[in-house]
Parts: structure tokens; sequence; C-alpha cells
């Protein structure tokens, strides 16, 4: 079985955002799992975020969305591929 994970580091995460949004809106069939992080709450909230997703398209699919966030600036992210043989 085999699990793609996609990490992505926002800074400046209240312009960045947007852009990321409308990026994962468009892919979102592909999306199975979301969970999103930052510190603070309220009036001490955090410039930066962390994505999680589980992703559940093809091997291309996986990488083209990764590379369409990446290229955002003050956007980093990266595929991570496990697999456990059964």
């Amino acid at each position: 079985m085999k699990k793609s994970i996609l990490l992505i580091l926002i800074g400046n995460r209240k312009e960045s955002a947007v852009k990321v949004q409308q990026i994962l809106t468009g892919w979102g069939c592909t999306i199975k799992t979301r969970l999103g992080l930052h510190d603070g709450v309220l009036e001490n909230c955090s410039d930066t975020g962390l994505l999680i997703l589980e992703i559940c398209g093809t091997d291309e699919e996986n990488r083209e969305l990764t590379r369409k966030v990446s290229v955002l600036p003050g956007v980093s992210s990266k595929l991570v591929e496990l697999e456990v043989e059964s």
C-alpha cells in the first residue's frame, strides 16, 4: 500500500494562503485529508502555516500539484511517499 502526503509550508500566510487555497480548490478531487496548522490565535496569529494533505491522485498528478504550489512566492512544498510492503 502506498500513501502520498503533501507538506506545504506557507510564509506570509495572510497573503499567500489565498493563492494556495485557489490551487487546492482546483485539485480538490485528489485531496483525501487536509490538516492546517499555525501558531497562535486571535490577535496573536502566526504569519506562517503548515498544511498536511493526504492526496490520492496519480503519481504525475501528485507531482504536478506539488510543483504548482511550490512556485508561489513564500511557499515551500514537499511530496512524501510512503509504502508498506505486504
